[in-house]
């Protein structure tokens, strides 16, 4: 019988970038025991655990410091969905994002300056600006490695609700 810690551990491997909540409610765990567990293999070298936007998100060493970044935002449906839609159209306005997306501006310009700053998106110096991926290949590879969970989804979906009642 697998152990808890090598079930966290297997979790993880699995799906890389998954945030602490997640790993509770996947595996079924209390909250004592998925810190426990995910602290001990951080500090053991068999994870690595990265705060990105304010969650705390766990990998496999393998992957770089970029592969961390663009798979915790990939794991955001919001987000998700705008790296998406660069990588299937090609460079697009944030106006052009916002109307295919059905998301208020404020929502895409936060999105976007925070895969900016990831170094996921770049944004052009030009006027109207476009916004394109840093590394289309590399994003589509991990665009297949992962798929937001219901609670990230929901929690996307209640953020633009509240963004619309402020349009």
């Amino acid at each position: 019988m697998a152990t808890t810690r090598d079930r966290v551990r297997r979790h993880v491997r699995e799906t890389p970038g998954v945030h602490f909540n997640q790993v509770e409610r996947d595996l079924d765990i209390a909250t004592g025991q998925a810190q426990y567990h995910l602290r001990r293999l951080v500090n053991d070298g068999e994870l690595i655990v990265e705060r990105i936007s304010g969650r705390a998100h766990y990998f496999d060493p393998t992957f770089d410091q970029w592969e961390r970044h663009a798979l915790a935002f990939l794991r955001r449906e919001t987000a998700r969905e705008i790296v998406l839609r660069l990588h299937a159209d090609g460079p697009r306005r944030p106006e052009t994002l916002a109307t295919e997306l059905d998301l208020s501006r404020s929502t895409v310009s936060w999105h976007v300056s925070t895969l900016g700053d990831a170094g996921i998106v770049t944004k052009s110096d030009d006027r109207p600006m476009t916004i394109t991926l840093t590394r289309p290949e590399h994003t589509a590879e991990l665009l297949d490695v992962v798929s937001p969970s219901l609670p990230d989804r929901l929690v996307d979906r209640f953020i633009r609700t509240v963004d619309t009642l402020f349009e």
